[in-house]
């Protein structure tokens, strides 16, 4: 006679937290719904909240999966042997890129140009971005390429921005950019592509790029030296087509479902962009919008982690009590929050210095280098706490924390390195002197709440004069720099967050309470109204 065991302990799934989908990311997120209406975007809060919904949405989930799985494929000849250089991309690739593209996501502001329209673009660019990191890329390109053109050619500008700013997939255009050559990297001065003069308005460019995306793009912008200016390089409009063949796509660390790719240039056709020579301060204005994205990547970074801690935390017990209410665990999820909160009230700030003209021009420029350097910098951090609050789980590709990780160091390196970006703001001391002063009068707002700002921004100024009138002021500049984000990070939280929030960011970032690993806020905090705000039960 057979026994039936009808307990069989290997088939039971117990104490495992259920998948975070579908959820709405806007909803869930408070501080970046204050920061939406505080900074001019209110009327786009019903774009926000469908962004939200889809963005969290289980078929979103789906597509985000598959792109990341299924990678491109170049292929740069067909079967006749033909030169034909494309990219073979998933069809949920295509379905995530054509939901940022719709929504606005690469063109709004330049399309509405109304109060608060950055920062409305900023926040469903954030919430898109929980989906897939890499299909940012090319939407933030575009965006990106728009102010670029206007300043530097208005007749490419009015011939090419109708399809650049459509919210339309299939008839609008893709910008991309290839600055950067394996001999020079972030020294641009160091190219060696050549441009040629054909007299009749167009180049012709010979060359390379180490690192080109992304190559479906219609249109790039493009570095290159000319005959009469030196190693000063020019900057230049190339159409995707003969002449731009594609050698092969990255093996990259992270964001591997989008396509970067090492291009050569064999007699391209080309249109100059701004003046011969001038080619970087062609492309800065380009490169300065990049970076707010950067900022806005590394923020949904930070936001997806902590919620993902959070999630797990409350939904798995370990030693007889959920985690989240075990006091360790609650210091680490606090701890996530508060930067979360600071990059997302910084960001969204960010943004409308973007929407304020030239009045905010030099807060604008001076303030993007400063917290792409940290919001950047401290991702990987960040992510890899959050990473270690589900445990085995969270090593598994599975739980998509992986794919977090992996992606959280690439805003550091694009648009500037760590190096680059600090080095960026020492040169602004000196050459654009207003920045510093406008920077400076934002985080004074703040000035009189809080003593541990108060002592940090008298340290900051002294610090300023031992670098000025020091040997050598790049030596210390990441660390000057650092402390000019974390003021800026905690006036804006004094001013626009809950006070348990500002006072345990003030203590442990600036006030010397906090460790240097996260989980080590200072006793006092309530870290049970910090998660809470940060994830609303």
């Amino acid at each position: 006679m057979t026994t039936i065991d009808t307990f069989n302990p290997a088939r039971e799934v117990l104490n495992q937290a259920a998948e975070l989908r579908p959820v709405n990311f806007f909803e869930l997120d408070m501080a970046l719904q204050e920061a939406l209406e505080r900074e001019g975007g209110a009327w786009g809060l019903d774009r926000a909240c469908e962004t939200g919904r889809v963005a969290g949405s289980v078929e979103g989930l789906d597509h985000a999966i598959r792109a990341e799985r299924n990678e491109p494929i170049l292929r740069t000849h067909d079967r006749q042997g033909r030169r034909i250089d494309e990219v073979e991309l998933d069809p949920s690739w295509h379905w995530l890129l054509r939901g940022a593209i719709e929504r606005g996501m690469s063109g709004l502001p330049w399309r509405e140009q109304r109060t608060g329209a950055h920062v409305v673009r900023a926040t469903i660019f954030m919430l898109w971005g929980n989906l897939d990191d890499g299909v940012m890329c090319p939407v933030s390109m575009t965006y990106a390429a728009v102010p670029a053109l206007r300043d530097g050619s208005p007749e490419l500008a009015a011939e090419w921005e109708p399809r650049l700013t459509a919210p339309d997939y299939d008839g609008g255009a893709l910008a991309g950019m290839a600055m950067t050559e394996r001999q020079g990297g972030s020294d641009v001065r160091a190219n060696i592509t050549r441009a040629h003069d054909l007299g009749d308005g167009n180049w012709e460019l010979h060359g390379h790029k180490w690192f080109c995306s992304y190559p479906p793009c219609d249109v790039f912008l493009v570095l290159a030296q000319t005959a009469t200016t030196g190693n000063a390089p020019s900057c230049f409009l190339v159409e995707r087509g003969l002449g731009m063949e594609f050698q092969r796509l990255k093996d990259k660390l992270g964001t591997r479902s989008l396509p970067s790719s090492e291009v050569e240039f064999h007699g391209a056709r080309a249109q100059l962009v701004g003046e011969e020579g001038r080619g970087v301060q062609a492309i800065i204005r380009m490169v300065n919008h990049t970076r707010l994205d950067c900022m806005l990547g590394a923020t949904t970074g930070y936001r997806r982690g902590t919620v993902e801690a959070i999630h797990h935390a409350r939904n798995r017990q370990a030693f007889g009590s959920l985690l989240v209410d075990q006091p360790a665990m609650r210091n680490v999820l606090a701890d996530l929050a508060l930067d979360s909160e600071a990059a997302t009230v910084t960001a969204l700030r960010a943004a409308r210095a973007y929407d304020d003209g030239e009045e905010a021009a030099a807060f604008r420029r001076f303030a993007t280098a400063v917290m792409k350097y940290w919001l950047c910098k401290r991702a990987p951090n960040h992510a890899a706490e959050a990473l270690e609050c589900l445990g085995g789980n969270g090593y598994v590709e599975d739980s998509r924390m992986p794919i977090l990780y992996r992606g959280a160091p690439l805003g550091s390196i694009w648009e500037g390195s760590g190096n680059v970006a600090a080095l960026d703001v020492m040169r602004a001391l000196v050459k654009e002197p207003e920045g510093l002063p406008a920077f400076l009068a934002e985080v004074e707002l703040a000035a009189g709440a809080n003593k541990h700002l108060d002592a940090h921004l008298g340290q900051v100024k002294q610090q300023l004069s031992g670098l000025l009138g020091g040997e050598d002021p790049q030596f210390g500049a990441r660390r000057f720099v650092e402390d000019l984000a974390q003021a800026l990070q905690a006036s804006l939280l004094i001013r626009h967050a809950p006070d348990y929030v500002s006072d345990a960011f003030c203590a442990a970032r600036l006030g010397g309470q906090g460790g240097r690993a996260y989980g080590t806020l200072p006793a006092g905090v309530d870290a049970k109204a910090i998660i809470d705000r940060a994830y609303p039960v």
